[in-house]
């Protein structure tokens, strides 16, 4: 995955689940059959990815009679995949129930056959364009591409793309991976082009790999793939990633050294995950009651807690149920308005723009 990866207001009885059902349920029938079921499993859900672990301990704190059954927490969306399709008349412990995948996987498991249509009581408040209008996949959270920043190091903390050609930042930008193999920085390359005016696609790779030749042919950009501890020992004093893995990272540096996160003014890029139920699912009302936990007010939270942006958040915003002190470890929210959501088809030109061109554009070895 991308590095990978409710408390409903209402009572139980007012809130309907999905027309999406094959019958009318309301949120206790489902409670109902799914403590009846006693279980629920999940896969690829590492606990320090998008505050997981507070996440899953909420569900299992609020719904103590079924068991969660953990698999594969490091695996990838192709993972997740492949079980679904491997366990299809399987109902043992290795069939997943439910699915986190990136955005390409969830048309393709559609197509498939692999999803079960779901439309979770919160379904209005998820924006029109990042779920599937029958109910197979929804989106669930997002990052932003942001830059990460060393202040020990840098003087001037950059606000935007254009900033970073200046010389004062000499030898001081990176990416998390070679760009040829790294979807996190296939998409930084996109978020420059579109700074710079390119429509996404093709066009933002291109320009991005522009970008990134000025930068380098400058003496701006560092060759090294960026993480946490390249950032703290000023090998890589700005890297561009998405801000939730960032955020994870200062909050480990314990401002030692102290480490801004920024979203760029422009170009402003989300990257977004999707939600589905296997339509082999062993526990399907499990399922459905685990996707309400996630779609209420107290999953999204969840989420946001471990910095990931729930895919509800303006709606959040705009109810002012999201805590203070939450915001306050957060960029300003008006920050991630701009922000915007590449299609799957513009996603793929623009990685094809760019592994087929940074050999020659721009020619810098990341290692």
């Amino acid at each position: 995955m991308m590095m990978k990866r409710v408390v409903l207001a209402a009572s139980a009885g007012a809130l309907l689940a999905s027309t999406a059902l094959v019958s009318a349920e309301t949120l206790a029938d489902i409670e109902a059959a799914a403590k009846k079921e006693g279980q629920l499993t999940t896969i690829a859900l590492p606990h320090d990815w998008c505050g997981y672990g507070a996440v899953i301990e909420g569900f299992k704190a609020k719904y103590p009679e079924i068991t969660i059954n953990e698999l594969n927490p490091d695996g990838s969306s192709a993972d997740e995949v492949e079980a679904i399709k491997a366990n299809k008349d399987n109902k043992g412990p290795q069939a997943p129930d439910v699915v986190d995948v990136g955005l390409a996987f969830g048309p393709q498991m559609k197509s498939e056959g692999l999803l079960m249509p779901y439309k979770v009581s919160t379904w209005d408040s998820i924006p029109e364009n990042l779920k599937d209008a029958d109910g197979a996949w929804y989106g669930d959270y997002y990052g932003v591409m942001a830059f990460g920043v060393n202040k020990d190091l840098v003087a001037n903390v950059p606000a935007d793309w254009a900033d970073l050609l200046k010389p004062e930042y000499k030898g001081q930008v990176a990416l998390t991976g070679d760009p040829r193999a790294s979807n996190q920085a296939i998409l930084a390359i996109m978020s420059s082009g579109m700074s710079r005016g390119g429509k996404a696609g093709k066009e933002s790779g291109e320009k991005g790999l522009e970008f990134f030749a000025e930068l380098n042919k400058a003496g701006n950009f560092v060759p090294v793939t960026s993480k946490s501890g390249t950032i703290a020992q000023g090998a890589t004093p700005i890297v561009a990633a998405w801000d939730y893995n960032l955020l994870a990272w200062r909050d480990g540096m314990n401002g030692n050294p102290p480490m801004d996160v920024v979203i760029p003014s422009s170009g402003t890029l989300a990257g977004v995950y999707v939600q589905g139920i296997s339509a082999y699912a062993p526990h399907p009302n499990a399922a459905k009651l685990w996707m309400e936990y996630l779609y209420s007010d107290e999953g999204q939270l969840g989420w946001l807690k471990g910095y990931c942006h729930p895919i509800r958040f303006k709606d959040l915003v705009e109810r002012k149920v999201i805590p203070q002190e939450v915001m306050d470890k957060l960029p300003p929210a008006a920050a991630y308005d701009a922000a915007y959501f590449p299609t799957v088809e513009e996603q793929a030109a623009n990685k094809e723009a760019v592994t087929g061109g940074w050999d020659t554009v721009v020619g810098a070895k990341v290692e």
